[in-house]
């Protein structure tokens, strides 16, 4: 097997661990995840393929280059692909981090409802749990089991504190705890804020969206009008001049 055909199946190695993103689930684990998941920002899994990638990229450029040499920028390789590696977000997390996000302002109307019919607030989080679904239920039902266990307002609400966008929902849940103000109509004011910021998010994106779209277009169109418009122009002048 050549140098070349070696780096590329190690780069296509490295490449296939950051395209595949879920592990493969044996019987023996699917029971363990039945139970509460611990909150984590990557799944346990991916800082081992991440030390597979960076070691497949580090192979890669030992072969390619060869030598004393090879295995200097081989380990310099090894070292950067780790640490460009651990800057990505897993494609898991990203998904699980939107969904929460885009569910956020349901749940806190939800919240409201539930607060206004008269459910204390640990039964209110465990019904909204049940009802919304997803990574944000989780969450949701620890707030409520911590509550019903006998937790503090902070230690219950600081469950939601990883979802972007989440932080005046818990200091409103604490203020609430602690000095009696009402909470229904503070999660109502705060959904029609997310949602008024998601809006105004969203409308940021689709100018962003439209600007990106017409830059090829300008590219490749400035060049072809200098040489269709403009150059014929001067050397037809500069003719005449010379």
């Amino acid at each position: 097997m050549s140098r070349q055909v070696l780096a590329a199946v190690c780069l296509g190695g490295a490449a296939s661990l950051l395209v595949v993103t879920r592990p493969v689930v044996r019987p023996a684990r699917r029971l363990r995840r039945l139970a509460p998941a611990p909150d984590r920002r990557r799944p346990a899994w991916w800082p081992d393929r991440i030390r597979l990638g960076a070691a497949l990229a580090a192979v890669a450029v030992s072969v390619v280059v060869g030598g004393g040499t090879g295995l200097c920028l081989g380990l310099l390789a090894g070292v950067a692909a780790d640490r460009l590696l651990r800057r990505i977000e897993p494609r898991a997390v990203r998904d699980r981090r939107l969904r929460e996000t885009a569910d956020l302002p349901l749940a806190a109307d939800l919240l409201a409802a539930a607060l206004r019919a008269g459910a204390p607030v640990d039964r209110s989080a465990l019904a909204v749990a049940e009802a919304l679904g997803g990574p944000l239920a989780d969450r949701l039902g620890r707030v409520g089991r911590t509550l019903a266990l006998g937790g503090t307002a902070a230690e219950a609400w600081s469950h939601l504190e990883p979802v972007p966008g989440s932080g005046p929902l818990v200091g409103a849940a604490v203020r609430s705890s602690n000095s009696g103000a009402a909470l229904a109509r503070a999660l109502t004011r705060l959904a029609d804020d997310l949602r008024a910021e998601r809006s105004t998010a969203a409308e940021a994106a689709a100018r962003r969206a439209g600007v990106l779209i017409v830059l090829p277009l300008g590219l490749c169109f400035l060049p072809a009008f200098i040489l269709a418009g403009l150059v014929p122009v001067i050397v037809a002048v500069l003719g005449d001049v010379l």
